[in-house]
């Protein structure tokens, strides 16, 4: 809806109900609480590690902690047990953040390509059966994994590949929404993020059936790894 039909469309509502059109600046908004701000605003980055593992494991996620020094290893091991045969990696600087420069370079891979056409990265992407890619952050307080979409991440990169492993840095993990959306908000305004959306990842896909039988893996991949790095 455009702005013209917007406004034509609100001024009738208000002719039918018979009260004036009100702006947002007449009504600012004001919080019911400072819950937002203060949930466990007051624990310790051990402590937020702690209980994201709780509740990323509390839905169903392979919670792995490690160092920089054995990722690559822990890396390994991951696409051994899946089976993966054809792994999709990110078009990303974040390789060397984490010492897996060597690593990405060794394998035998294709990758989300920020110049490949849209249905091109899609189709790379569903015949992948496994994907290792980065989140921005980890929300402690609902072991959620945050993931802005970038030209070298996209959307689908998260969603289509049957087994999907996410690395956080231990620093990056916030208490809540809120943290996460402030830092984002501030990234976005200073240039340092261009993004066109933003994906809240709460472990693998579940559906639950008219019976109440919980299924996992229905709408998404079979399965999620979060890997925290620990000494980042």
């Amino acid at each position: 809806m455009g702005n013209a039909n917007r406004e034509e469309f609100l001024d009738f509502l208000a002719q039918k109900a018979k009260r004036p059109r009100h702006q947002l600046h007449e009504h600012p908004f004001q919080p019911l609480n400072d819950l937002p701000e203060t949930t466990l605003s007051g624990k310790s980055q051990d402590e937020l590690l702690e209980i994201a593992q709780k509740n990323s494991e509390a839905v169903k996620v392979d919670f792995k902690k490690v160092t920089t020094e054995n990722l690559g290893k822990l890396l390994d091991e991951y696409i051994a047990a899946k089976k993966i045969k054809n792994l999709i990696l990110p078009t990303t600087d974040k390789w060397n953040e984490f010492n897996l420069d060597k690593w990405q370079k060794e394998q035998a891979a294709t990758y989300w390509q920020p110049q490949a056409a849209r249905e091109v990265n899609i189709k790379t992407a569903q015949s992948a059966d496994g994907a290792v890619g980065f989140a921005d952050y980890l929300l402690a307080e609902s072991g959620t994994i945050t993931v802005a979409t970038t030209a070298g991440q996209g959307r689908a990169f998260n969603f289509l590949p049957t087994h999907y492993l996410s690395i956080i840095k231990k620093s990056d993990i916030v208490p809540r929404t809120r943290q996460a959306m402030d830092k984002y908000d501030s990234d976005i305004k200073n240039g340092v993020l261009s993004t066109s959306n933003i994906n809240f990842i709460t472990g693998p896909s579940n559906s639950g059936d008219i019976e109440m039988v919980l299924v996992v893996g229905v709408h998404g991949p079979l399965d999620m790894t979060y890997v925290v790095v620990e000494d980042l």
